[in-house]
């Protein structure tokens, strides 16, 4: 494996009834707080009433941004920094699922930064301090709630891009499953495809001796693989979301990737395509996947085998590499499908008509890819064959 160095400052708040640790994490930061949610599903489910309700219980003064996109905006990250520095916050407190903790991360940043947030996401420029930031956690999936990462789109330009700092991690995170309850079930559908692809897309790395990484990163892929179908058919079993919760948290933390350096070239492609189309994230990993994994069969195939034979029940006996790595590629794009998640560009009405512009904007900054480098002809070449 490569030589590594892990943090994770995060605190973890984990468990039913952890919503009840809100009033004193929050009074540990100052006395102004904003609160940053979506479209108002917080409000209809009662989890607003109760935020709320705790802040008021630490004595601190509340101000609002409500409406956080499911791809988020900068145009809104803009107005949660201008808030920030209006009222002298204290603290970011994000509710919500991912794309509200991304677009908070980005807040807290931009709100303690002489430079522009878009300049910072682009790289042009380096954060040096951040506002401190909490999240409750709606929806099990990116697992932006114990992570750096934070992924923004600039509509005017059409970009949609990743970023992440030192200073955008979670000072706390609320994880109680009875904030799931209410997750509709293509809500619940993505969001087991985007963690499945976090691992997927480390699992594909080219270190060696790896040996309890893989295991770490099969264990939570199988978990999600069992237990997906019973959660789909009630999808009101509390412990049945606290898995996926956990699933999803332990997806993307940092520990699936100690000592390697996963490949991440498909969450670029698909940021591309949903920065053109506007389309939910997990729904283009699951169309793409597939596809970046039938063109990088050439690229230490051993790879592309393992995950067939451990995780999708492949029998390699009588079989090439290659068959049992086609089969393991079919497998899971099948497992996806019968959760009800899109295999096909065309299923959100995307044709070719802007392959070449979303090629352009995923290799824009050059080659990409750890496992296999990619470059714009290669990103048509996947594209179109995802049409």
């Amino acid at each position: 494996m490569d030589p590594f160095v892990f943090h994770n400052p995060t605190k973890l708040i984990f468990g039913k009834g952890q919503n009840a640790a809100l009033s004193n994490e929050v009074k540990a930061y100052g006395n102004k707080v904003l609160l940053v949610y979506g479209g108002g599903s917080i409000k209809k489910n009662g989890l607003y009433e109760e935020v709320v309700q705790q802040i008021k219980e630490a004595n601190l003064e509340l101000f609002e941004l409500a409406g956080v996109e499911p791809n988020p905006r900068l145009t809104t990250v803009r107005k949660g920094i201008e808030l920030c520095r209006e009222h002298n916050i204290d603290l970011v407190l994000a509710v919500g699922g991912g794309s509200v903790i991304d677009a908070s991360k980005a807040i807290a940043v931009g709100a303690k930064s002489e430079a522009d947030i878009w300049d910072i996401i682009k790289k042009k420029a380096q954060p040096t301090d951040a506002l401190p930031l909490g999240t409750v956690l709606t929806l099990a999936a990116t697992g932006s709630e114990m992570n750096a990462g934070s992924v923004i789109t600039n509509w005017e330009t059409n970009e949609k891009l990743g970023w992440g700092s030192p200073f955008s991690f979670p000072k706390f995170s609320i994880l109680d499953p009875k904030n799931t309850l209410s997750v509709p079930e293509d809500q619940t559908v993505y969001g087991m495809v985007d963690m499945m692809s976090h691992v997927i897309e480390a699992y594909f790395h080219k270190a060696d001796n790896t040996p309890l990484q893989d295991r770490i990163m099969e264990s939570i892929l199988l978990t999600v693989m069992e237990t997906a179908p019973k959660l789909l058919e009630n999808l009101d079993d509390e412990e049945h979301r606290e898995t996926i919760l956990y699933c999803g948290t332990m997806a993307l933390n940092g520990i699936t990737q100690m000592g390697l350096r996963g490949d991440w070239a498909t969450h670029n492609m698909e940021h591309a395509v949903s920065a053109v189309y506007d389309i939910p994230h997990a729904g283009g990993l699951a169309i793409l996947f597939p596809h970046w994994l039938r063109y990088t069969l050439d690229e230490r195939i051993s790879r592309h085998v393992q995950l067939a034979t451990r995780v999708l029940g492949v029998d390699p006996s009588g079989k090439t590499d290659q068959e049992v790595a086609l089969e393991g590629i079919e497998a899971l794009s099948n497992f996806w499908s019968s959760l009800g998640a899109p295999n096909r560009l065309a299923d959100y009405n995307i044709d070719n008509s802007q392959v070449d512009k979303m090629a352009t904007l995923a290799s824009d900054r050059g080659k990409f890819g750890n496992f296999k480098s990619l470059e714009k002809d290669d990103v048509t070449k996947i594209l179109t064959a995802a049409l």
